[in-house]
């Protein structure tokens, strides 16, 4: 129980592909003591893919918390002032929501929990899934990286060959790295081989 009584923000955003991954790991805060508030971006709950159906990924992580969706910047703004969270993660972090995040773009349920986190003070974890990491999104990355309370689920690339600019999370490393975060560290190392 290494996270009881924490309260954390889980935002999802729009890389479906990688739900099967990340989505376990609400369960896995779920069994290490916290308390999980999902957020979801309007793309997450309105998208139709070959991955399935947004309403029903949507539906199993608010099964899995026992918590409502955060569909709507007007649900997310009350985690700021009213009900702080100890941490917030994104993961998966999209090449898009990640430009939005870097350069205060606040457009989103996800990207408002995370800047209310922030405004308190409080880290804010990323899982990032993008296919421009090493391209134009690299800024970015850099841009959040030396942001403070802003800390990295450690990332590496996911298919070098084919995709040379893609950057995937390991988000197995989800927990660990949101301990670090709520010590105010960066889990070492950030870069590694996927």
């Amino acid at each position: 129980m290494r996270l009881k009584g924490k309260h954390i923000g889980f935002g999802l955003t729009g890389s479906h592909c990688t739900y099967d991954e990340v989505v376990p790991q609400f369960q896995r805060l779920i069994d290490e003591g916290a308390t999980v508030t999902p957020f979801v971006t309007y793309t997450v709950k309105n998208t139709v893919t070959k991955f399935g159906d947004g309403r029903d990924w949507v539906k199993k992580v608010e099964e899995i918390t026992g918590n409502e969706a955060v569909d709507s910047i007007v649900k997310a703004e009350p985690f700021g002032p009213v009900t702080p969270l100890d941490c917030m993660v994104i993961a998966p972090l999209t090449g898009n929501s990640l430009s939005k995040f870097a350069n205060a773009l606040t457009d989103s349920p996800v990207l408002m929990g995370a800047k209310s986190t922030l405004r308190n003070q409080n880290p804010v974890v990323l899982g990032i899934s993008t296919n421009d990491g090493l391209g134009l999104n690299g800024v970015n990355i850099m841009k959040l990286m030396a942001t403070k309370n802003i800390y990295f689920i450690p990332y590496g690339q996911d298919n070098p060959h084919e995709k040379p600019n893609s950057l995937v999370a390991d988000m197995d490393l989800l927990v660990e790295t949101i301990e670090s975060a709520l010590e105010g560290k960066q889990r070492q190392p950030v870069l590694i081989a996927k």
